[in-house]
This record gives structure tokens, sequence and C-alpha cells, in this order.
């Protein structure tokens, strides 16, 4: 799996995974639930990550659209 991006937007989040599910790009939100546990719905922003296959397909939709997506971070 490949990050998309980093948000604490729930709304923008949400908006972004209908824009994948339209395009038939599966995605998946990581960290909601540590955010949650930590105590501050904003210390930890949530991960909006794809599959490798469909990483490339789905930068260029979300740019389409306006948004910025994170340059994969080596680790």
């Amino acid at each position: 799996m490949k990050e998309l991006l980093r948000t604490n937007d729930l709304v923008r989040l949400s908006w972004l995974q209908a824009l994948l599910t339209d395009s038939q790009i599966p995605s998946v939100v990581l960290d909601g639930h540590t955010s949650v546990l930590e105590g501050s719905a904003i210390a930890i922003p949530r991960r909006l990550m794809v599959g490798s296959d469909d990483y490339e397909s789905a930068k260029n939709l979300l740019e389409a659209a306006g948004e910025s997506v994170s340059e994969p971070s080596a680790w």
C-alpha cells in the first residue's frame, strides 16, 4: 500500500474516498483509531492509502480534483 495523503479533515477525507470509490479505486484510512486513543482527534493525522498498483491512477485523479498528494517517504 502507498500513502496518498495525511489529513485531520474528516470531511475532506470522506470526499476523497468517495472520489476514489467512484473511479473503482479501493482505498483505506489508517490511524483513525489511534487518533481517538491518543485523546485528540487532531494529534495524529489519518492516512489515505491505496494499493501500489492503483497509486498512479489515484494520484492523478486527486491532483485533477485540485488535491495535493504526499510524495512517498523513503524509510
